[in-house]
């Protein structure tokens, strides 16, 4: 087995703008394990919220080469138990290798990834198209642009209720509200009542991820379901959020990959907790691979490659909230050719 990196600047169709930064351009990882003639990918994006750069990734990785091509991936899940003691502290770079392992792993069993874990695609969830923070007439624009059931909106501005207000009368679809952080208890307090009035189906992430007392607080109180986003980064949040969340929002680069994920989702059910995973802006690779946790989730935000002026793979397609799978063994992704 042989590992080749690629890195590519990812151009935005807008300005992405989030309670904590904006970006134009989304620097990403793709991780190429090939095995004879077939090859397994997987993706990281970097983030500088996360103090990460495709440079560093790949820089950890290639000090790994030896242990990555050596090690026999008998399953994915004991090829990532093998290499967590290098990686424990660089979950990005883990989730693109386990996620290129599962590829490679399914399409040596010649099956889509989901059937390798038993699962059956006829009940899926709609994903949401994300909303970044903008003046509200770009908002506008941007739901015109691409009418969707499920609307997921970025807040951490003075004016939040009054966006959703705004947004609100241009559409019936489902909102979601993310805010990032960005609020306090009272706030949060405030704002749930209007923005449940506002067909507002859950809040997001609405204190710093250390506020776990505040948390407590709007769980027994808040009048809409809290998710949680940054307080559920590792394996060992997700009993954690119990009793301060309603659900929890697995982002696989965050928690090293598709081996972990699995077992987050199964946890979080045993504690009556809501399941969505997440997605960090990636391309179709990385899209894919959540695209196959769809039947285990009560909801999803996978429109990341749809966010990109132009994608560097195919793979799974998204058309109004719908997931289609590719017609191939493993993830379905594959790297367009330039």
């Amino acid at each position: 087995m042989k590992i080749e990196l690629h890195t590519y600047d990812l151009r935005l169709r807008h300005t992405f703008t989030i309670a904590h930064e904006s970006r134009q351009v989304q620097p990403t990882m793709i991780v190429a394990l090939h095995d004879g003639g077939l090859t397994g990918l997987g993706e990281a994006t970097a983030t500088r919220y996360y103090g990460l750069s495709v440079d560093q990734m790949a820089k950890t990785l290639e000090a790994l080469r030896k242990e990555i091509e050596t090690t026999p991936l008998e399953s994915p899940e004991q090829y990532w138990t093998a290499l967590f003691p290098y990686l424990k502290d660089h979950p990005f770079e883990q989730c693109a290798l386990d996620v290129a392992a599962h590829d490679l792993h399914a399409q040596r069993l010649g099956l889509p990834l989901y059937r390798v874990w038993g699962l059956s695609p006829e009940r899926m969830p709609l994903t949401n198209y994300t909303i970044g923070i903008a003046p509200v007439e770009e908002m506008i624009a941007k739901m015109q642009e691409m009418p969707w059931p499920v609307y997921k909106i970025k807040l951490g501005t003075t004016d939040d209720v009054a966006i959703v207000r705004a947004l609100r009368s241009h559409t019936d679809a489902v909102f979601r509200v993310d805010a990032n952080c960005a609020w306090t208890v009272e706030q949060t307090l405030e704002y749930a009542p209007l923005l449940k009035a506002l067909g507002v189906e859950f809040i997001e992430q609405p204190l710093k991820a250390g506020d776990w007392d505040g948390m407590k607080f709007l769980y027994e109180r808040c009048a809409l379901p809290l998710m949680a986003d940054e307080s559920c980064q590792r394996e060992t949040d997700v009993a954690h959020c119990a009793g301060h969340f309603h659900g929890v929002n697995i982002k696989l680069m965050k928690c090293g990959g598709l081996t972990p994920a699995r077992r987050m989702i199964a946890e979080a059910r045993t504690l009556n907790l809501k399941v969505m995973v997440g997605c960090m802006t990636e391309s179709t690779v990385g899209i894919s691979a959540i695209a196959h946790l769809l039947p285990l989730l009560d909801y999803v935000d996978m429109d990341g490659a749809l966010l990109l002026a132009e994608d560097i793979a195919t793979g799974v397609r998204i058309e109004a909230g719908k997931t289609t799978f590719a017609v191939r063994a493993g993830t379905g992704s594959r790297l367009i050719p330039v």
